[in-house]
């Protein structure tokens, strides 16, 4: 069962997105909050497995919410997103967090959003990737797109690529799973276009 939380100060989104939900006989709805803060709060009581969060709320923003719930290993947030949230976008992309999807997708796409995200996978959707991409491209041409798009543990990864070592040498490296390392690699492929590590490593090495 996959027990999730909303987080949105707008209520029809909380109701539409609640409604989604509790259609399906593999997850379980344990309440909403409409704001960063609340959402905290009610992370710390239930101990849900994904919460769903607006980037946009009051007191506390979903960027904010989401790296606490990171750090404090609460749950594991998906963020919705819009297009009019580059800057943010990004600034969460560097915070390390994994999930995004657009507030007006389908609800099979947020459904398979939320259980891939259980699953320990990445939600990039493919046109809020485009859309970053081209803004970066537009403000930023000729800048380094790993410090514009990558957390600092998967920079460390970037690094540890260029400079010759295999997934098990990284994961001894960093002290963690093969498993863990080849997720990460995926995320940076997503994140950044590229298509394989040897791309990965030329790109690093020109910067």
């Amino acid at each position: 069962m996959i027990r999730t939380l909303i987080a949105d100060d707008d209520a029809i989104i909380r109701e539409g997105l609640r409604m989604i939900i509790e259609t399906q006989q593999d997850m379980e709805f344990l309440g909403a909050a409409s704001d960063g803060k609340e959402a905290l709060e009610l992370c710390r009581k239930y101990k849900p497995d994904i919460v769903m969060l607006d980037i946009r709320m009051p007191f506390m923003d979903g960027i904010t919410a989401a790296q606490t719930m990171l750090e404090e290993k609460l749950s594991m947030p998906l963020l919705l997103t819009t297009f009019d949230e580059p800057e943010l976008i990004l600034r969460a992309l560097r915070a390390g967090i994994n999930g995004y999807i657009l507030k007006n997708s389908p609800a099979e796409r947020i459904l398979s959003a939320i259980r891939v995200v259980h699953a320990g996978g990445t939600v990039f959707q493919a046109d809020v990737l485009e859309f970053i991409r081209s803004r970066v491209s537009s403000y930023q041409s000729g800048g380094n797109l790993f410090e514009m798009l990558l957390s600092p543990r998967e920079i460390e990864i970037v690094k540890l690529i260029a400079e010759g070592l295999s997934n098990k040498e990284i994961g001894e490296t960093l002290f963690v799973t093969n498993g863990t390392v080849r997720n990460h690699i995926s995320t940076i492929l997503g994140k950044t276009g590229l298509e394989h590590r040897t791309q990965i490593a030329v790109k690093y090495l020109k910067n």
